[in-house]
C-alpha cells in the first residue's frame, strides 16, 4: 500500500445506537452513532408490521371504478371528392 493516502483504521471503533446498545467494529471513524441497530430494528425483534398488499389493490380498484369512463373519441375522416378531368 502507498503511504499517506489511506485514512486511519480503528480496530475497535465504538458504535452507539439511539436505543442505548453499544458495540465495537472496525472502521475509519473512531465513534459512530446510529439511529437503529439489530437490537431495536423491527425486523430482528419480531415486531415487524406486514403491509396488506391486497388492501392496497382493492383500494386502487375502488378508486378506478369511481372514475367515469370517458367515451373513446371517434376520429373523423375527411372525404375527398375525386374529379376526373379530361
Amino acid at each position: 500500500m502507498k503511504t499517506d493516502i489511506h485514512p486511519n483504521y480503528f480496530a475497535k471503533a465504538s458504535v452507539t445506537c439511539a436505543c442505548g446498545n453499544k458495540f465495537f467494529v472496525g472502521s475509519t471513524k473512531e465513534f459512530i452513532e446510529t439511529e437503529i441497530c439489530a437490537k431495536c430494528h423491527p425486523f430482528y425483534t419480531g415486531k415487524e408490521k406486514l403491509i396488506d398488499k391486497v388492501g392496497r389493490v382493492q383500494k386502487f380498484m375502488d378508486k378506478a371504478a369511481k372514475k367515469s369512463v370517458a367515451p373513446k373519441k371517434v376520429k373523423k375522416t375527411k372525404i375527398r371528392k375525386i374529379e376526373n378531368s379530361k
